[in-house]
């Protein structure tokens, strides 16, 4: 175990912010927009980055950080090649989790719901719309399956560039994702760990129930 002191007295006072009851929006998506806005505008690192955590058909769960590419009243999505770990579990369990943490703000988002694909031409449309590095990147990288090293990337990338110049096609196995929230949480660091939790938990007439949390 590791014994270090320095660790375990590791502590910082969150100061910065608060989350109210009557501040809190009545839609989850309202809040998210207005918490994203902020980070957006304050240049904070990355502010589009966010965990997804999905489990496999034996109930281990496995997370990793990508990007978010767009949101609205359908849900919150993402893009990545379907063959990957997680387009695997989420073909078997499409469910799933999302984390945002904005360090700077001493704010976490954290999304639940069920995950589906995006439509053939959305898919399509954001393609097209990447540089085209990341497009033969999309092609040449066989997402999560083992390989000799570095070279076959390069070897793979050198190859789908010849064959499709400067207008590579979606791949097939590369997509968009969708998940789509029945469950949001908005958590404020605050001083004396007494931190602002709202979470909102969707109703079945479509409404949304916002309460508070301990933390």
């Amino acid at each position: 175990m590791n014994d270090d002191p320095k660790l375990a007295d590791l502590r910082k006072s969150y100061e910065h912010g608060s989350l109210d009851d009557d501040e809190a929006a009545d839609s989850p998506l309202n809040q998210f927009a207005a918490w994203l806005r902020e980070a957006l505008d304050k240049g904070l690192p990355e502010p589009n980055a966010m965990t997804v955590a999905t489990v496999d058909q034996d109930g281990r769960p496995s997370t990793r950080v990508v990007l978010i590419k767009g949101y609205d009243t359908r849900g919150i999505v993402w893009y990545t090649n379907y063959a990957s770990r997680k387009g695997r579990e989420l073909e078997a369990r499409p469910f799933a989790a999302l984390q945002f943490h904005w360090v700077e703000l001493e704010r976490v988002v954290r999304i639940e719901g069920r995950v589906e694909k995006v439509s053939a031409e959305e898919s399509d449309a954001y393609f097209a719309s990447r540089p085209l590095s990341h497009r033969i990147g999309a092609w040449a990288s066989p997402q999560s399956e083992p390989i000799a090293g570095r070279g076959v990337l390069v070897a793979r990338a050198a190859e789908y560039g010849l064959r499709f110049g400067l207008n590579p096609p979606r791949p097939p196995h590369w997509g968009g994702f969708r998940l789509v929230p029945d469950y949001w949480e908005f958590w404020q660091g605050r001083s004396s760990r007494l931190h602002d939790r709202i979470t909102y938990r969707l109703q079945p007439d479509g409404s949304w129930h916002k309460a508070r949390l301990a933390p």
